[in-house]
């Protein structure tokens, strides 16, 4: 699975999470690692670096500014799905690191 130069946004997310259908993702990929620049609706600016296993599943740590100005960070562990369209869903399921601590879950698609 290789994730380089691809756009993604959010479908589903819990209440408790940050993104919305208005952030975007985009991806970038060396080797194994991955890193992301993202941002829109609640995110004024975000970023992310993760590691890509060999079945495509990428564990990842995030932080990013909101709307309100503060600093947020948490960890995620996203699973590919191939959509008939031959795009990629990412099931994510993460946790904030900062603030109250919460976990969720999230779908983005490939866009």
């Amino acid at each position: 699975m290789n994730y380089n130069n691809k756009r993604f946004k959010p479908v589903s997310n819990t209440d408790n999470g940050e993104t919305s259908e208005e952030t975007i993702f985009e991806y970038r990929q060396k080797g194994t690692i991955l890193t992301s620049t993202y941002k829109g609706g609640k995110i004024k600016e975000g970023h992310l670096i993760g590691l890509v296993n060999k079945d495509g599943t990428i564990e990842m740590r995030y932080h990013q500014v909101n709307t309100k100005g503060k600093l947020m960070t948490g960890i995620c562990f996203s699973k590919p799905e191939i959509m008939d369209n031959g795009k990629i869903r990412l099931h994510e399921a993460w946790e904030w690191t900062s603030g109250d601590r919460s976990k969720g879950n999230s779908i983005l698609e490939e866009i």
